[in-house]
């Protein structure tokens, strides 16, 4: 087929390459502009956009693709699809209207299920056990296009969103490819969704990863294993933040919610409903990331501060 390819994340470049190798010709690569990054705040280029100077294909970054002189561009191409995977625009009817079979989108969740910008990290975070990758028709509204092909998968009881997010990257790639085959021979019949099914995976905050000690144990494990890269599972600690990067649930224990003990060298956290956290990785505001034992080290041996006889450091507050 002669494609168009959308995409910016690093989820986005296996199904490029798949592409590549399964032999359809890829005429063009959109992809966003540079954006500072780091502390030095440097143009830096998409993982897309690396992939596609490495294999040596067309390139694009326009500011914005409803532009009249992008979307001539890409009526010129006379396309028989185009493919999009976290493009990060949004794609107008001008363009939808363009290609012979539409606009292919490849979205990290079961639809309608997890519909929105965070599927992958939204699954983990809301405990779900299985999961997968949709191909679907791109229509003017928010992943609400009819659905072409899907892919099952179970999410692992450990597994984190970075490691379920490339495990996806790499079966929506293959995915894509048998959609592509499927609809070229006129093999696929799409699946309108049901909108009464419909869950939304919002965009993340910072706010997002501030941990509620009410909740259970294992639904705070889950949020810390959902929001990665960013922002994270954090709280308050001593009026600075403490990122929380691994976790597990703990026994059962009483006390105030987000209460702090020692109990050899495990450093625990009082949740909700009387269950417990044990923190296993932690960094402090400022300082490196560190295993719960150094961290205690760091406290001096784990004699935490008191507020009053008894009372130890509570988690989430701030003076």
């Amino acid at each position: 087929m002669r494609l168009v390819f959308m995409g910016t994340p690093q989820f986005a470049v296996p199904t490029l390459e798949r592409l590549v190798t399964a032999g359809h010709s890829v005429l063009l690569i959109l992809t966003q502009p540079d954006r500072p990054k780091g502390r030095g705040g440097h143009p830096a280029s998409s993982p897309v956009k690396e992939a596609a100077l490495r294999l040596g294909l067309p390139l694009h970054q326009p500011e914005r693709v409803r532009r009249p002189e992008v979307v001539e561009l890409l009526r010129a191409l006379e396309t028989d699809a185009m493919v999009v995977v976290g493009y990060g625009q949004i794609i107008p009817q001008s363009v939808i209207d363009l290609p012979r079979h539409g606009i292919i989108n490849v979205h990290a969740s079961l639809l309608p299920k997890y519909r929105g910008a965070a599927p992958i990290q939204w699954a983990v975070a809301n405990g779900e056990a299985i999961t997968g990758v949709t191909t679907m028709r791109i229509n003017a509204g928010l992943d609400t296009g009819d659905m072409l092909m899907k892919y099952e998968t179970a999410i692992g009881p450990g597994e984190d969103a970075l490691q379920l997010g490339a495990r996806l990257s790499v079966a929506g790639a293959d995915l894509l490819v048998k959609t592509l085959d499927a609809l070229e021979s006129g093999a696929l019949t799409p699946i309108q969704q049901d909108d009464a099914e419909a869950t939304y995976a919002p965009i993340l905050k910072k706010e997002d990863g501030l941990i509620d000690w009410t909740l259970l144990a294992p639904a705070i494990v889950n949020r810390a294993r959902g929001f990665l890269p960013w922002p994270g599972a954090w709280t308050w600690f001593r009026d600075q933040r403490l990122h929380i990067w691994k976790a597990c649930v703990a026994s059962s224990g009483e006390g105030a919610c987000g209460a702090l003990t020692v109990e050899g060298r495990h450093l625990l956290v009082q949740c909700g409903a009387n269950t417990r956290l044990e923190l296993m990785e932690v960094q402090q505001e400022g300082r490196k990331r560190m295993n719960a034992e150094a961290f205690l080290n760091g406290m001096q041996v784990g004699q935490f501060r008191r507020a009053a006889p008894g009372e130890n450091d509570i988690l989430g507050r701030k003076s």
